[in-house]
């Protein structure tokens, strides 16, 4: 079996001591890619860097919705310029979070779209990340598809609804499930990953965050993410080799690795 951590935070400093065990242990699981995504730009250069310097590590850059007040015209260009690494393989993790009040909605909103416009002038698909804003959001990506230009994506720790997960389908998007889908009060998760199509699903840590059960709490790592496609086939009743190749395949697909 082979998977792709599709979303961890390889670059943080909960890895510092042990990133390379981290990998290690990554890889005799199972999981032998990772797709690093940034939150500003200083986590954008940490995770060019780590591409750098770790062969299965590719970087997606990007401004966090708690960071939409830096995104303006030179931070943008630092962007561009920082995508012309052959292993920037997105833009994010961007997006809407109305959980807590770190930036104002105004400039949430203009981030988010000037960032989608940036992929697309990149030709680089997006990572969504969206926590108590699933209305807003899907309206502009809803308005982002109808522009005829968009260039693909993954909504980040999925933790909408079937209808949201059916619409983000029907836009041709995938759906990024991690560590939740595990929990005992996983809520919607369950049911999204049994009404969508396998060929829309992804499959990520979030690491060092939301470790799934049994080890709910504690520092999450990338190794972690064959518990989440176990859980995964077992809701899905198919065999966990046969469900990670085609995990694998839409990981490959947006991100064109």
């Amino acid at each position: 079996m082979a998977l792709i951590d599709s979303h961890c935070h390889l670059d943080l400093i909960q890895f510092d001591e042990d990133r390379d065990a981290v990998i290690e242990r990554a890889r005799q699981a199972g999981v032998n890619r990772f797709i690093n995504p940034a939150t500003d730009l200083p986590s954008s250069r940490r995770a060019v860097a780590l591409a750098s310097q770790y062969e299965p590590v590719f970087a997606a850059i990007g401004f966090h919705p708690y960071d939409a007040t830096l995104v303006d015209d030179d931070t943008l260009a630092t962007l561009t310029t920082l995508a012309q690494h052959p292993k920037v393989v997105a833009i994010g993790e961007i997006g809407l979070d109305f959980y807590r009040d770190r930036a104002p909605k105004t400039a949430q909103f203009a981030a988010f779209e000037r960032q989608l416009q940036l992929a697309q002038s990149l030709q680089l698909p997006v990572i969504i990340h969206q926590r108590d804003a699933a209305a807003d959001t899907m309206d502009i990506l809803r308005a982002w598809v109808a522009g005829g230009s968009a260039t693909g994506a993954v909504l980040h720790a999925f933790s909408g609804d079937v209808a949201m997960a059916e619409e983000a389908v029907s836009l041709g998007f995938y759906l990024g499930i991690g560590g939740p889908l595990t929990f005992k009060n996983a809520r919607h998760l369950p049911d999204v990953v049994t009404h969508v199509p396998p060929k829309n699903l992804l499959v990520e840590t979030d690491a060092p965050f939301l470790s799934p059960h049994p080890f709910r709490g504690k520092r999450n790592e990338p190794a972690r993410v064959v518990l989440v496609a176990l859980k995964m086939a077992e809701l899905l009743a198919i065999d966990v080799t046969t469900l990670a190749r085609q995990l694998t395949k839409n990981t490959e697909k947006l991100f064109a690795l």
